[in-house]
């Protein structure tokens, strides 16, 4: 730790029990209702965005003006911060203060390793059981901390880091599904959110709300399965119908055109007949007659497909109706979705990466835009799109839908993102998948690449018929064992990704020829920034002819 830090005096300084209490937990805790209340309502989120609802209208993020506030929250100013955390959380608190309290007096680095491994798991304990409270307004604010931040203890922050993360937005300003710890927690809480899935069968039994039932789950599933099918419907409904007005403009353009008859000279007011060009409008006209004929009959189509989804939506809403409209979770369920919680971090930071789970300057290495607060996993998420414009899209009937991941930020010291779910088992349309991004890495920007990373290999796989032979996640297999490359797919692919995001979108050959190649086609630049490629190496100049080439034969 930094040599002006003294455990003995942090610990003599934030005991709970030096105020003479005889429970030494049982502590009044400050009203932060105020400042909490109604923070994490969606429906008062001053933007036109929610995190839990899909847009298919909404084609990238929104640019972020400020990261951070002009003035401190305070919240870690709070001389009583450490006691309102732990007060009322009975031995699992008692056990974590009396865990922090040898490691940080003890002076024996052994003793220290012993003292941080058991800390790993009294931590996770605690916050577990603090995890339920997130649904409750007036929860004080150090108990919303120490799981959106991981910060237990205030005095190991440096003076810089305690400003900075008191000057972080507390709200979702942005209405993106990019949420902390905490206000996850609140949504799983609320049913905003479903669990996340498992291998451990049903994410959720019969009995597991209070005031729900089987029958109310079972209408939730199918409400979200036809969802998907209403916004899809939805969206081919509407690109279909800007389609046909295009067309109808041209139509309308060229008719117009048909119809102009200047006077012939000097035999006025006769008309001249059509021109070469007019006449040449007649089959354009034509053309644009019989694309009208095929636009309208697949209207037809989708507006049934719309039609019979909104029918059921309404039935199903009608049925719904009579029932529970507030779903509160039973807590067995919230600390399902912790452990589910804690095995994410532990991805998130590997094997051999750092576990301690107590914020520690003694740990902490970023710098304020390279710190995992939500504004600046948008501004790299939008960075990423830059790239890759189609990472968050997913195709369904020829419609491009972009569907941005809830991300979860987990407060370790981890260096990869990681993908858990590419979508909703229920919804593979137009739901949302779920990435976890680690919030202190040394490298925000691979970290967040890693995830996303991981994120197109699990949809790419999830949509091919045959994922060892089709498309992207066929074509990388195929090359892997040509070369008889021993270890994970995901995670060469994951690297190469990397490497294709970071290297060679700037001109810098890193990945062999065959990878760049299958990258190329299916992870494609921006057709700007291939153009741009191709004048600086002839290596690209090569690949953007292999695509008019392709174009050309109508294989592309």
């Amino acid at each position: 730790m930094a040599d002006d830090f003294d455990p003995v005096a942090f610990i003599l300084d934030n005991n709970p029990s030096d105020d003479g209490s005889t429970d030494e937990f049982d502590i009044p805790g400050l009203d932060f209702s105020n400042e909490t209340a109604g923070v994490f309502d969606d429906d008062e989120i001053p933007t036109a965005r929610s995190p839990f609802k899909v847009d298919l209208s909404i084609k990238g993020f929104e640019p972020v003006e400020k990261t951070f506030q002009d003035t401190s929250t305070g919240v870690f100013d709070d001389p009583k911060y450490y006691k309102v955390l732990m007060g009322g959380e009975g031995q699992s608190a008692q056990r974590l203060h009396t865990l922090l309290s040898k490691y940080l007096t003890s002076k024996d680095p052994q003793d220290r390793v012993m003292y941080r491994q058991q800390i790993i798991s009294a931590y996770w304990e605690f916050v577990k059981s603090l995890a339920p409270k997130m649904n409750i307004s007036s929860t004080p604010m150090p108990k919303r901390m120490v799981l959106r931040y991981a910060v237990a203890l205030p005095s190991l922050f440096t003076a810089e880091q305690k400003d900075m993360f008191s000057k972080a937005f507390f709200e979702n300003v942005s209405g993106e599904p990019i949420l902390y710890l905490d206000e996850w927690m609140q949504a799983i809480a609320t049913g905003k959110l479903d669990l996340s899935a498992t291998d451990e069968g049903p994410q959720r039994k019969s009995q597991m709300q209070s005031g729900g039932s089987a029958e109310q789950q079972y209408l939730m599933q199918l409400k979200s399965k036809n969802e998907g099918k209403l916004q899809s419907a939805e969206s081919q409904l509407s690109a279909k119908e800007s389609e046909r007005t295009m067309v109808e403009s041209e139509l309308k353009s060229r008719i117009d055109n048909l119809c102009e008859h200047p006077n012939y000279v000097g035999l006025a007011p006769h008309k001249m007949t059509w021109s070469d060009a007019q006449r040449r409008l007649v089959g354009e006209i034509q053309d644009r007659l019989r694309a009208l004929q095929k636009i309208d009959k697949e209207l037809v189509k989708y507006l049934d497909e719309f039609q019979e989804a909104k029918e059921v939506g309404n039935s199903l809403d009608s049925k719904m109706a009579d029932m529970p409209q507030e779903v509160q979770v039973d807590l067995s369920e919230i600390q399902k979705e912790m452990d589910t919680v804690r095995q994410m971090a532990k991805m998130t930071v590997g094997r051999k990466g750092n576990h301690f789970p107590v914020y520690s300057r003694e740990f902490f290495h970023c710098l304020p835009n390279t710190t995992g607060f939500r504004e600046n996993v948008i501004k790299t998420f939008t960075w990423i799109e830059s790239i890759d414009p189609d990472v968050f899209v997913r195709i369904h009937k020829n419609q491009h839908n972009r569907i941005v991941p809830y991300t979860l930020l987990i407060p370790t010291y981890g260096d990869m993102g990681i993908c858990w779910e590419p979508f909703n088992r229920y919804n593979r349309l137009t739901s949302r998948g779920r990435i976890a991004i680690p919030m202190y890495p040394r490298d925000l920007k691979i970290a967040c690449l890693a995830a996303v990373a991981d994120l197109r290999w699990q949809v790419a796989k999830a949509k091919a018929i045959d994922w060892t032979a089709d498309g992207l996640t066929g074509q990388y297999y195929q090359w892997i064992e040509s070369q008889k490359l021993k270890g994970d797919l995901k995670t060469y692919f994951i690297a190469d990704y990397i490497l294709w995001m970071t290297k060679e979108s700037t001109g810098i050959q890193k990945l062999t020829k065959e990878v760049r190649n299958i990258f190329w086609r299916y992870i494609p630049f921006p057709q700007s920034l291939k153009d741009e490629l191709g004048r600086r190496s002839p290596v690209y100049a090569d690949l953007l002819q292999k695509d008019r080439n392709r174009e050309m034969s109508d294989g592309y």
